[in-house]
C-alpha cells in the first residue's frame, strides 16, 4: 500500500541502483550522516509504505551524490 506522504520512493530505487549502491549500503551512508535509517526502512520507503521527511530526503540525494530535483522528478 502506497503512502501518499511518499513521492519519491519508485525513483529512489531507480537512481539507487543506477548509482551501483545495495539498500545496505544506503543505509550505511545515512547512518554516517546520523539518520537511524535501516535497510529494511529504506526498501519501504522504495515501496511507498514509509514516508519520507524532508531532511531525509536532502540526506538520501546527498549519500547517492544526486541533487533533491533528481529524486522528485518525473521522468529517468
Amino acid at each position: 500500500m502506497s503512502d501518499d506522504r511518499n513521492v519519491i520512493g519508485p525513483r529512489l530505487r531507480e537512481l539507487r541502483k543506477r548509482a551501483h549502491v545495495t539498500q545496505k549500503d544506503l543505509a550505511a551512508r545515512l547512518d554516517v550522516q546520523g539518520l537511524n535509517i535501516d535497510q529494511a526502512m529504506v526498501s519501504r520507503i522504495e515501496k511507498g509504505e514509509r514516508p519520507v521527511m524532508d531532511y531525509e530526503m536532502v540526506a538520501i540525494a546527498k549519500a547517492l551524490k544526486i541533487h533533491t530535483a533528481e529524486l522528485l522528478a518525473d521522468d529517468a
